[in-house]
């Protein structure tokens, strides 16, 4: 995978190598190895069997750093699958000049929307999570990415959809946001939510949800925002489980389509040859959302 930002650092081993040693001698010895995350905002290390080594690539990663490292320690026990369990914190050093940390490694795979073991079972267990997230109750909770109306994030979404022209429907892709944007906004108190459950930041193991990584995004908003792996992972009877088991009404249905096409939409052109990755889920999600 190329650079996919222009402001992104250059992160090699070398690099890491010299970070654990200088701050965490104790883990020094330990082999490190570059892993092939589609992520597009953190560069990943395996550090050892156990560990990872995370790292921002891109200034406006920096701030999700001290975000996770004060919140995800309070979550972890309220969520009913595995979260990053962050061992240390790194600072500024060796010409890296951001926060960074090493946390415990999950095993698992991300899932592939066209190969799932047990879309069902996998389906509640999305649920599950999902209704844990938004039953937390920590006050302080940062605002979510995707904490607003739709509308918030119209102007990107036409502009992504002028770029896509010859690639996708663009017709179709209007009708389908236009007739997002008319749903009935959250008139409900602030929610926490992941509001990035996109399936490179899941981990299952055996077809059933293991564990959720890269919290980045999470806060308090709209909780329809974590509805988007109904389109970008489920096929349809299990995207019909996964409303069921949360009670979703009309609006935050539609409100929860919106956020999914608008993210594929936006991500299709800007990642369409940097992160092959999220360019094809981006594709998926447009189908299932024009098609369904």
């Amino acid at each position: 995978m190329g650079r996919m930002h222009d402001e992104e650092l250059d992160i090699d081993a070398g690099l890491v190598r010299r970070l654990v040693a200088g701050q965490f001698p104790r883990w020094a010895g330990l082999p490190v190895e570059p892993f092939p995350s589609g992520g597009t905002v953190n560069a990943i290390f395996r550090l050892g069997d156990d560990l990872a080594v995370r790292l921002p690539r891109v200034p406006w990663g920096v701030d999700d750093v001290l975000k996770e490292h004060r919140w995800l320690p309070r979550l972890a026990p309220l969520l009913p699958a595995a979260v990053p369990t962050v061992l240390g914190l790194g600072g500024p050093a060796e010409g890296f000049p951001w926060p960074w940390y090493v946390y415990r490694w999950l095993d698992g795979a991300n899932p592939d929307p066209a190969r799932l073991a047990d879309a069902e079972s996998l389906a509640k267990d999305l649920a599950r999570f999902v209704a844990a997230f938004q039953r937390v109750d920590l006050p302080d909770g940062p605002v979510a990415y995707r904490a607003g109306p739709l509308s918030s994030v119209d102007t990107g979404t036409r502009t992504a959809i002028g770029k896509l022209e010859g690639l996708i429907d663009t017709a179709a892709a209007t009708a389908a946001w236009e007739e997002a944007l008319r749903a009935p906004e959250w008139a409900g108190p602030p929610v926490w939510a992941h509001s990035d459950l996109m399936p490179g930041n899941m981990l299952v193991e055996g077809g059933r949800l293991a564990a959720v990584i890269d919290f980045a995004t999470m806060g308090v908003g709209d909780p329809a925002c974590d509805l988007i792996p109904a389109w970008n992972l489920l096929p349809p009877a299990a995207r019909q489980t996964f409303r069921d088991a949360l009670g979703a009404d009309d609006a935050a249905w539609a409100r929860g389509r919106g956020w999914a096409l608008s993210m594929a939409l936006i991500q299709l052109p800007y990642y369409r040859h940097s992160n092959p990755s999220i360019a094809a889920n981006a594709r998926h999600v447009i189908d299932a959302v024009l098609t369904g």
